[in-house]
């Protein structure tokens, strides 16, 4: 009896520290600072015109919060012809559904992320979680938009409820097109996470 105790203690020991489940914690970051350690998923899959984008994932002027946020000049000089342009935070990095990677979310009732514009009026036709097709694809997909950013920060949620977050690889992704944004934009995120 004593192993069988000792045995579920060890198991549940594991289950809060390895994070094999959302449901130990009240928040799961994507992003917050450059530097904090608690951040997951990186901003690894480029798509669309991805030549005509840039990002500075420590730009420290006017934060929503702490040191840092992240910063995306996107041109829209359609550079691979697509006519688009977006970012997926990946688990691991590059991961289009072809290695194992991702969390199990599943407890997670919204995504939260705050973002503004450079000059406002800026235009995000999608904010998403999940959507990552392949052999490991991910378990679900949510999305928002469009999203129309002011110079000022903003919060923005994703409502998750009912949705199987048991497998996400791709954690966090925006897109935004030539059409809607035929000048391009700089737009900033930050705090951008799971609860």
């Amino acid at each position: 009896m004593k192993k069988l105790i000792v045995l579920a203690a060890a198991v549940v020991f594991f289950v809060g520290v390895a994070g094999v489940s959302y449901a130990e914690f009240k928040r799961f970051n994507v992003y917050t600072d450059r530097t904090a350690k608690d951040n997951h998923y990186i901003p690894s899959g480029w798509m669309g015109d991805w030549g005509d984008m840039k990002i500075d994932t420590g730009w420290k002027e006017n934060p929503h919060s702490g040191v840092s946020c992240l910063k995306i000049t996107y041109s829209a000089e359609q550079k691979q012809g697509a006519g688009w342009a977006g970012i997926f935070w990946q688990n691991p990095a590059n991961n289009w559904g072809t290695k194992k990677g991702g969390f199990d979310l599943t407890g997670a009732k919204k995504l939260t992320f705050w973002v503004r514009g450079e000059r406002g009026g800026e235009v995000l036709a999608e904010v998403k979680v999940g959507g990552i097709t392949g052999e490991f694809a991910d378990s679900d997909a949510v999305s928002i938009g469009p999203i129309t950013p002011t110079r000022e920060w903003k919060e923005y949620t994703i409502d998750l409820t009912g949705k199987d977050l048991s497998y996400i690889s791709g954690g966090f992704c925006w897109a935004a097109s030539v059409a809607d944004n035929p000048n391009g934009f700089v737009i900033f995120f930050d705090d951008i996470y799971y609860e």
